[in-house]
């Protein structure tokens, strides 16, 4: 409960809101050296609290509904992209390059899971687009670490040298990011407060007609966009044509989502049409990325009053690092998450991508508080979260508690099953539960770009 009032109260929320969550605690959930059981909770618990606040103002209700936390969930839906299954069959998660090697003096850990990345590193490397495994290794294997991280880096790939906690807290960018607090939120602009319709009937959906334009991808962005369509949000995820994306990670971040493809530089009408009506902006790019579409938070505040925009990045938009790519696997490895959970002959990993589903649950929350707050103070909205202060959070700020005495028995209690455009799917419940709101999405995921670029 700790963690959840301090995340709540960055948020802004009402001190006293936090005793209305409770926790179900499971023995061996999220088992980890660090406290990733306690991170979940704080993360899903403080998304859930904003969500029951949200329905509680729009249902005209004096009271906050109830919230439920409970570790068989959160221990699920962390790895849900480990669990969906297509027509029986399991999905497909890191390619052969994205792994840890041993270089010259350490380790070094790879992401080569798109053909660009791994084109990227095998060009920083000066190998063939055939590479073996075993070649990569062997070219690894005879360089420094941080001489790879620069040299993979400079050609637009991603490959990040491992570094311990106390190495990392040296570092320029670690720095910076400490001195940020855990989600940035501010506003932009004036705007006449947010009106919205009261809401009834058998579920609590509090973000029902509120459009999310939804520009993320890979996980931490799409669980927050996803959780938010939970919700009751229009949500209307829009990728480049040309950009590839892996199937099974856009099904399993897809549930009560649509799906279209635009191109933001030759079809900037469409985009046009589609943020005139959109109350959030969801962004998942590297940071300044889409500042030459006029997609920079003021740009879009200016030419939409009253507009949310959510910013996601690795590691921040701040620091020496701020324009570069990241994902989960490199930022627990640049942070020494990764050498705290191996061991001095290998290096480790979190039980779940905790950092990518956390924040994902972390920024929800922060767009669900965002529009609380636009009902009586107006405005437009900027939250930014970044996955390298997330473990900072981790690494020096989340409290581990006590366990308690029910057994963490396995993750069917906490999976269904239905039909889709793409097969039957088996699949991760969202684990954030308040008393009368939703127990599962609307509709399941289609397939990328199925959709028209308009709202439904």
């Amino acid at each position: 409960m700790t963690d959840i009032k301090f995340v709540w109260s960055v948020l802004g929320g009402d001190p006293a809101l936090p005793s209305r969550v409770s926790t179900v605690v499971r023995e061996g959930a999220l088992d980890a050296r660090l406290p990733v059981r306690e991170l979940a909770r704080a993360c899903v618990g403080t998304c859930t609290l904003a969500a029951a606040e949200l329905a509680a103002r729009r249902a005209g209700r004096s009271q906050v509904p109830e919230v439920r936390v409970d570790d068989g969930a959160l221990a699920t839906a962390f790895v849900s992209e480990r669990h969906l299954q297509i027509d029986g069959r399991a999905p497909v998660t890191f390619a052969p390059l994205s792994r840890f090697w041993r270089t010259a003096d350490g380790w070094v850990r790879t992401h080569a899971n798109y053909p660009h990345h791994r084109a990227r590193l095998l060009d920083a490397l000066g190998l063939s687009a055939g590479a073996s495994v075993e070649t990569v290794a062997a070219a690894l294997a005879e360089r420094p670490a941080k001489d790879v991280e620069d040299a993979v880096y400079a050609t637009g790939g991603l490959a990040v040298a491992l570094r311990t906690a106390k190495e990392w807290a040296a570092h320029e960018q670690a720095v910076a990011v400490a001195d940020r607090p855990l989600i940035e939120h501010e506003r932009l602009g004036t705007a006449h407060a947010r009106v919205l319709a009261p809401i009834g009937g058998d579920r609590l959906l509090p973000a029902a007609g509120v459009r999310v334009l939804d520009l993320t991808r890979v996980i931490a962005g799409p669980v927050a966009t996803r959780t938010l369509a939970l919700l009751g949000a229009d949500v209307l995820r829009v990728d480049a044509p040309r950009l590839p994306e892996l199937p099974d990670q856009h099904a399993d971040t897809g549930f009560g989502k649509r799906s279209a493809a635009l191109d933001l530089a030759a079809d900037r009408r469409t985009f046009e049409e589609l943020l005139a009506t959109a109350d959030v902006v969801v962004t998942g790019y590297r940071p300044g990325a889409l500042d030459r579409f006029g997609l920079s938070p003021e740009a879009l505040a200016e030419r939409r009053p009253g507009l949310v925009v959510a910013q996601l990045s690795a590691w921040g938009a701040y620091g020496p690092w701020a324009e570069r790519r990241g994902f989960d696997s490199l930022v627990q490895v640049a942070t020494g998450i990764a050498a705290i959970e191996g061991t001095p002959e290998q290096p480790g990993a979190l039980p779940a991508q905790a950092l990518d589903h956390g924040t994902g649950y972390l920024l929800a929350a922060a767009v669900l508080r965002a529009l609380t707050e636009q009902l009586e103070q107006g405005d437009s909205r900027v939250v930014r979260l970044a996955l390298a202060r997330t473990a900072h959070w981790l690494l020096n700020g989340v409290e581990r508690q006590g366990v308690g005495d029910a057994a963490h028995a396995g993750p069917d209690a906490w999976l269904a099953e239905r039909d889709s455009a793409l097969g039957r799917l088996r699949y991760a419940l969202p684990p954030v539960s308040f008393e009368g709101g939703p127990v599962d999405w609307a509709r399941p995921p289609g397939a990328l770009g199925a959709d028209s670029a308009r709202w439904g």
